[in-house]
């Protein structure tokens, strides 16, 4: 640390309680109070370098007082004893750690070369631009010290010309973060114009800025995990200013830290321009999130924690951009599956992004895969949450499209833990909730538990027994192929492929869930009757139902009905007995 002395004569000063003096053969003849202390002085060495006490001991004043009182003069009493002392020639020291307090006081005072030649302020400001400017730590402590006198600094330009000196010793090694744990130490103020200047400059990559900027969130953002009571308006602003700051390029900030931002920003109610920046700033980087990342609470409901659902739609929505041609096309119609699917090549063009180029890259098809198991695995855990809305489950489940789902497995066990946590809902309510799975793309293993799962509308069961009897008739060894007419029939009552229907089925769900391993493949020949018979009793008066019977392969009586297989008008019994026998003829040969 720099330091500068001033003065060549010893200290004389003295106290006597609560009163100052200097040791002199001359009486005093001024007493100026400063806060508690009481100074009594000579006028001849002050008046000589202060313009100020000149002006208050005018012999032109009418009434001169006896005591002059400065209340105001920045430092206190430290800094004015500095400044008496300079004028009786004492030995003073200057440093960065004073050199603010007593640059102000000099100012108050009017001790400039104005008034007398070599004056205090001047040999100040001297000292400023030679030494204090010149070395990283002593700017650094010189510009926390404004923090004291905020107005008076930047009159002076203290404040600027440290900022203007800081930020151009970052730029002259950009390659470096030496200076990052330094600058994390600054008031946001402070903080918030360095890193404006080396942004501006474009010298130092996004990468290190963006590290920079999670270290001083880390160091003056509150913890969320922790009490709120210390959170106020100033963390709220100080949030607001990181957002602001963070580097626009893709990756230059974890889509984590931006995450955690944003569930700071929820519970510090910053402003809407925040929350939405930072959830277009994270999907386009949600293939790096995980589930906890996600858990975003919206607010608290006593011990339970209500998340924020519609943020994570936004997150989804713009990650989801990024596979669409350039902002500047229309948006393609969803129309047949077909012509929603994009090609490999289509998937991996760059295309210019909008947002001030954050979005660098189209969304490659494994991470789409990545991110549609992300949503269900999202999904899965706040299912559990009595007070989630059904809505919100729907939209954001549509909110991934259907090709990036491989199967609809986790899916299927997001609505199995929603129904169990809202046994209430209603049958509708029920009903629109199923429709976000496909029963083509449920394992073996899902579609025994579906079809035994007391919770679900009949119209799902039987779906999931369709689908399920024509998988195991191609894979039951023998069978390698459904005859040409049930084929045919499959692809009209159900619109789907050929593909569709040789469908790999061997792939299980990963769970933990004893109901869930305890089921097996064979099963799926042996799906209780009892379990439909009771969905048919629920569901009796169900319109969607009256279009099929079926009979023969899973219920013989004439007057039971089991419907909704196909959404046809009608099906000829002897084809339709087929499908439900083909298995078990199967099995009887084998």
């Amino acid at each position: 640390m720099k330091f500068m002395k001033l003065g060549s004569r010893p200290d004389t000063f003295f106290a006597n309680e609560s009163i100052r003096s200097i040791s002199s053969e001359v009486s005093t003849d001024i007493k100026i109070q400063v806060q508690d202390s009481l100074y009594h002085l000579h006028k001849f060495p002050l008046l000589s370098k202060c313009g100020l006490l000149q002006t208050l001991c005018s012999k032109d004043s009418p009434h001169p007082p006896t005591t002059i009182y400065l209340s105001d003069i920045p430092g206190g009493a430290d800094a004015f004893e500095l400044c008496a002392k300079f004028c009786y020639s004492i030995t003073i020291t200057v440093s960065p750690l004073n050199f603010v307090p007593l640059r102000c006081a000099a100012e108050y005072l009017l001790m400039t070369n104005a008034v007398d030649r070599g004056n205090l302020a001047g040999k100040l400001e001297s000292f400023f631009k030679s030494c204090i400017l010149q070395r990283w730590k002593d700017t650094l402590l010189t510009l926390q010290s404004t923090r004291q006198f905020p107005p008076l600094c930047e009159d002076l330009k203290i404040t600027s010309r440290c900022i203007d000196a800081l930020a151009a010793t970052v730029l002259a090694h950009p390659s470096k973060q030496w200076w990052i744990k330094d600058l994390a130490e600054l008031s946001i103020d402070h903080y918030w114009r360095i890193m404006l200047a080396v942004k501006s400059a474009g010298v130092v990559s996004s990468k290190i800025v963006g590290e920079a900027i999670k270290v001083y969130a880390s160091r003056w953002l509150p913890n969320m995990g922790d009490s709120l009571h210390e959170v106020n308006l100033k963390h709220q602003l100080l949030l607001e200013k990181i957002v602001i700051l963070l580097p626009i390029e893709k990756g230059s900030v974890s889509c984590s830290f931006l995450l955690k931002l944003l569930k700071a920003a929820n519970l510090l109610n910053a402003s809407s321009t925040s929350k939405l920046d930072l959830a277009r700033r994270a999907g386009v980087q949600l293939e790096e999130a995980n589930v906890n990342d996600l858990l975003i609470a919206s607010f608290t409901d006593g011990e339970e924690i209500i998340y924020d659902v519609d943020v994570v739609i936004t997150i989804v929505e713009e990650f989801m951009l990024q596979g669409r041609s350039p902002p500047t096309s229309p948006l393609r119609k969803k129309t047949s599956s077909g012509e929603r699917r994009r090609s490999r090549s289509a998937e991996n063009v760059d295309f210019e992004g909008q947002e001030n180029g954050r979005r660098s890259s189209s969304a490659s098809h494994s991470s789409m895969l990545r991110v549609a198991k992300l949503i269900d695995l999202y999904l899965l855990e706040i299912a559990r949450n009595e007070k989630l809305p059904v809505e919100k489950v729907i939209a954001l489940a549509k909110a991934v499209p259907d090709f990036a789902r491989m199967d609809h497995d986790n899916l299927y066990r997001v609505i199995d833990t929603y129904l169990k946590a809202h046994p209430q809902l209603e049958k509708k309510e029920r009903k629109k909730l199923c429709k976000i799975i496909d029963c083509k793309k449920l394992s073996m293993e899902a579609c025994v538990h579906a079809a035994q799962n007391e919770m679900l509308p009949l119209r799902v069961v039987v779906q999931v027994l369709f689908f399920e009897q024509a998988r195991v008739a191609m894979a039951g060894g023998h069978v390698t192929e459904l005859p040409s007419n049930i084929k045919a029939l499959l692809t009209k009552a159900a619109g789907f492929s050929e593909k569709g229907v040789t469908m790999n089925c061997t792939s299980a769900l990963e769970t933990n869930d004893s109901e869930w391993s305890s089921a097996s493949g064979p099963k799926c020949q042996m799906t209780k009757v009892a379990t439909l018979k009771m969905k048919l009793e629920e569901d009796d008066n169900d319109m969607e139902l009256e279009q099929v019977m079926v009979r023969d392969g899973l219920m013989r009586s004439s007057s039971s009905r089991f419907r909704a297989l196909f959404p046809i008008p009608s099906m000829p019994k002897r084809i339709l007995s087929k499908i439900w026998t083909l298995n078990r003829s199967v099995s009887e040969r084998n």
